[in-house]
Order: C-alpha cells, then structure tokens, then sequence
C-alpha cells in the first residue's frame, strides 16, 4: 500500500529497506495474476469482462492461463531491470535504483528516505513518473506486444487511451494551478505536478512535495485523484478506470432511454454489449467501495481521529494509495502517531481494499460457508 509506520527510513538497515522493497515487489506481480486469472473467475467488480479480454480475443497465440501467467512474469522483471537502470542513469546509487525500481514498477511507494521523492533531483521524478505510467498499464497488452501482436492491441484499448487522457487532464489543470499560484511558468510546477499526479492516480504514494501546501483545491483533487486508479491487470489499485468507463455508459444509455422511451439502448466496451451482469457487478462494485470508506472512516473516528484524518486514511487504505490528507498522515508525514485500533482498522482496510472488496465481503458471507 506505501502506508508507514516507520520514522528515520534513511537510518535503517539496507537488509529491511530491500525487504520492503521485495515485499512491495512481489505482490505487484502477485495481483497481476490474480486480476486476469482469478478474479474474472470470481466476477468480482465486473472483471468477468476481462475473461474474453485475456484469454478468447488473444487468439490462439496464448491460450493458456499459466502461459501468461509466466509471461507476464518474464515481462514484470523486464521492466523492474529497464527502471532500475533508468534510475541509476538520473543519479541514483546501485541500490536505490533497484530497491525504488521495485517499488516503482509495483506501484507500492516504499522509499528509502522519509522525504520519499524529495530527496531526489529532476532526474528521479521523470524516470519514476514513466514506470509509474507504465506499471499502470494492463500487463496482457504488453504479452500481445512481445507475442507478435504489435502496437495495435495498446492503442486500440478505450482503457488505455482514457487513462492517459485523465492523467493529461490532471496534470494540465494541477499544472496550471501551481504556476498560476506558487511557481510562475516554470518546470519546477510541471514536474511537481506530474509526479505527484502520477504518483496518486496510480496509487503508489510517492510523493516529491508536501501537496497539503498546495491549497485547498490541489488537496482537494488528490483526494479525488486517489480514487480513480490505473488499468485492470496492471500493477495499480483502486476502483480502475474501466469501472468508470462502464459506469458512465450506463449513465448514458439510461438518458437516452428517458429521452426517447420506445429505443433500445446497451452499454458498450470496446465497441462490444456489456450484459446485465457486468453492470451489475460494477454497480455492487461501486457501492460497497463507498459503503467501505464510510464505515471504515467512522470506526477511525470512533478511535479519536479528526475528520480529514479519518476520512482520507479509510479512503487512502481501501484504495491502497498510501498517503492520505492532513498533518498527520499527509505526504509530509505517516501513520506512526496514530493509535494502536486505528492501525489494526487500517490494516485490515488494505487487506479487503487490495483484494478487491467483493471478494472478501463474499468469503466473510454466511452463504458463501453454508455452501
């Protein structure tokens, strides 16, 4: 998740700071898996949509799961290697570059520093804000790619091509607020803007500036930001960004059919009808995700933490993004000084948030045992 109850990271023993790294490093390739081979199984949240996605529609190129599986593999160490070597290239020493790699390419956020990304240069921000990005992606496209499919398959998914018009749009708007309000037109308020946009929007939690400084609107959009994630069967948490591309064609279909009555109006993906029990699923999907942050952030309460703190730290576990809103838990800070319930509520928030609400509110189901 990237959230820390550690103070003095730069202190610590280089065997712990490659253990969190590792840790973060192997449950990014872990949910990758799990996203495109399990959990379309399960149709939890809508990824049944995804079982023709990666299986019927790669032809007879991959027609196996563990083939895949074991490419994707081969395709996330790849990676890991080609950041780590970006990062020492932009100035970093041997070991930060491949204990931040792994971090980077698992969209986990461990640093080695308390300041995380504000210990580094230019350099560093745009070397992480790429494999930020590129860890964000679905993993099953870049298979296709190195499986002779070409570049056709990564620009013909709508997914892709809305996620990098949210991260264009953000980033412009955020852009435009630091220059208007901090730094004039310069490349310090493009940067800034980037990787901490980035950094949120994909649920890392890196973070290379104290954003709480920036204002009450910049606040308020990471709040929001943290809420939106990357693609399905990448490396990136919270809600994903096909959920809302099937959410708002629903909303679109229902008024056209409040417009014109008599039509007959069906959600698309990718061109193609999505059945009821996609939506559906993506709906439940939706509301116990809400339902989730609200419970979770009165139980904070409930433990004496303010408002903001209570209500960003439920909605930054559950979407695994890590850093939340306000002095305590913000980006300049941590979870260190919150008390003993608040960090077991949090702890188990991020367990059901990571494994993608659904699945864990059906195994904790009386029917689910009875069965």
């Amino acid at each position: 998740t990237g959230a820390t109850v550690i103070v003095g990271i730069e202190n610590l023993p280089e065997g712990l700071k490659l253990w969190r790294s590792i840790m973060q490093w192997l449950g990014g390739i872990g949910i990758i898996v799990v996203a495109m081979v399990f959990l379309p199984e399960l149709r939890v949240g809508g990824m049944q949509i995804f079982q023709s996605e990666a299986f019927d529609t790669m032809g007879k190129i991959l027609p196996r799961a563990a083939e895949i599986s074991s490419r994707i593999s081969v395709i996330y160490v790849a990676i890991t290697l080609l950041c780590a070597l970006s990062y020492s290239i932009a100035g970093l020493n041997a070991f930060d570059s491949i204990t931040h790699a792994m971090t980077t390419v698992a969209t986990g956020g461990f640093a080695n520093y308390d300041s995380s990304f504000g210990a580094f240069g230019a350099g560093p921000h745009y070397v992480g804000s790429i494999f930020m990005i590129l860890a964000a992606l679905p993993f099953v496209r870049y298979v296709q790619l190195i499986s002779g499919g070409g570049a056709k398959p990564l620009w013909a998914d709508s997914q892709i091509r809305t996620f990098f018009f949210v991260i264009f749009s953000l980033v412009f708007v955020m852009t435009l607020w630091l220059w208007r309000t901090f730094h004039g037109f310069s490349e310090l308020g493009f940067r800034e803007a980037l990787f901490n946009v980035v950094s949120i929007l994909t649920g890392t939690g890196y973070a290379s500036a104290d954003y709480m400084q920036w204002g009450p609107f910049a606040v308020t959009m990471f709040f929001f930001i943290g809420l939106i994630g990357g693609c399905a069967g990448s490396t990136a948490c919270s809600v994903k960004i096909f959920r809302y591309q099937l959410l708002f064609a629903s909303i679109k279909a229902q008024i056209r059919r409040i417009h014109s009555p008599h039509g007959v109006f069906t959600p698309r993906y990718q061109g193609r009808p999505v059945g009821d029990d996609i939506l559906n699923s993506v709906m439940a999907f939706f509301v116990a995700f809400m339902v989730a942050i609200g419970v979770v952030g009165v139980l904070l309460a409930l433990t004496g933490l303010d408002f903001i703190t209570s209500i960003s730290g439920a909605a930054a576990a559950l979407a695994n993004v890590g850093p939340g809103l306000g002095n305590e838990i913000g980006p300049a800070g941590n979870y260190a000084g919150l008390n003993d319930a608040a960090k077991w509520i949090l702890a188990m928030a991020m367990l059901v948030g990571r494994l993608e609400i659904m699945a864990v509110f059906t195994i904790i189901s009386w029917h689910f045992w009875r069965a």
